[in-house]
């Protein structure tokens, strides 16, 4: 990346963007920070005065492609971020799915083509893989969209790939397997079940507890953005990034039970279960292609990734609704 120009983050005060745009700014670089316009101001986790005192920030929404395009003048790097996440409410609405992660894609490839950067990275997601047919899962393995969301990241992903080959774009796909760690939202499955059982709920609220999955503490996560970016050997290419290591959720929810020294039943409800088709089973990452590219390597365990997110929910417990299930 060079330092001379500004990195772009969209996406930049959610859950990874906000770790992103810190430690972006920790190695000194010129960060301009985008971040969806509400009326309120409120620039969701770069609400910290340290962050904003030291971040050019902008609010805009990724469907307008002006607003992109006006963020993206003068950045040399662009790390694009900003997506509808929840795969439950994918089910509900499919097309605020097609309008955020493939316009809204759209709309920073084209600036792109507008602005012309050096670096263009791109988020994807391991939900692209679907239920695992390998594993561990490399990045030549069957797309396969089990749900409105995963099918709209597909799309995403292949017309950015598209545009590196039409246009010479120097465009790098990032795809994380399960990120997990501080300011990650509630309806994600750690953080749910860490704030479950420090509110002392006489049941442990749950959806299916046999699919297994890869997760990666957030810090490790960004780390892997930042060596993508530098590597130009991963231009048109997708790289994975994820430990390698697999837990199925209900292994999950006693390990995190053991660290808080409780024993919660389990209560499946409908609410929480996805259509039968539609779940993934199985996700196992293979990160030998980042591995040889770079010089990522994870710092953290599970263990200690799950130790540092209960320290942090719990300095800011009284923020979550616990009663609610978030779709």
């Amino acid at each position: 990346m060079k330092k001379a120009k500004k990195i772009l983050i969209t996406g930049a005060g959610g859950f990874i963007g906000s770790h992103l745009v810190e430690k972006c700014l920790k190695s000194g670089a010129s960060v301009r920070a985008f971040v969806r316009y509400n009326s309120r101001n409120h620039w969701g986790w770069l609400d910290d005065p340290v962050v904003r005192g030291n971040c050019e920030i902008i609010c805009g929404d990724i469907r307008d492609f002006d607003s992109v395009s006006r963020a993206m003048e003068d950045c040399g790097t662009v790390f694009h971020l900003a997506a509808l996440i929840g795969i439950p409410y994918s089910y509900v609405s499919p097309l605020a799915y097609i309008k955020t992660n493939i316009e809204g894609t759209y709309n920073v490839l084209e600036a792109c083509r507008k602005q012309q950067p050096d670096n263009i990275v791109i988020t994807s997601t391991s939900e692209v893989y679907g239920t695992a047919q390998y594993v561990p899962i490399d990045e030549k393995h069957p797309l396969i969209g089990q749900s409105p969301y995963s099918a709209s990241k597909i799309a995403a992903d292949q017309l950015a790939l598209s545009y590196c080959r039409s246009f010479s774009l120097p465009v790098k796909i990032v795809r994380p397997f399960n990120t997990f760690g501080p300011r990650q939202s509630a309806r994600a499955v750690i953080p749910n079940l860490i704030i479950q059982m420090l509110k002392g709920e006489k049941k442990l609220r749950v959806g299916n507890l046999t699919p297994t999955r890869d997760f990666t503490y957030v810090e490790d996560t960004v780390a892997g953005f930042i060596e993508i970016a530098a590597c130009e050997k991963l231009i048109g290419e997708v790289t994975n990034i994820g430990m390698g290591n697999e837990i199925s959720i209900e292994d999950l929810a006693k390990m995190i039970a053991a660290v808080l020294g409780v024993d919660v039943p389990f209560a499946v409800e409908t609410q929480r279960v996805r259509p039968e088709a539609s779940e993934v089973e199985r996700l196992l990452c293979d990160n030998a292609k980042i591995k040889v590219n770079t010089d990522w390597q994870p710092r953290f365990t599970l263990e200690a990734g799950i130790e540092k997110t209960i320290a942090w929910i719990k300095g800011n417990l009284a923020i979550f609704k616990s009663e609610l299930y978030n779709v």
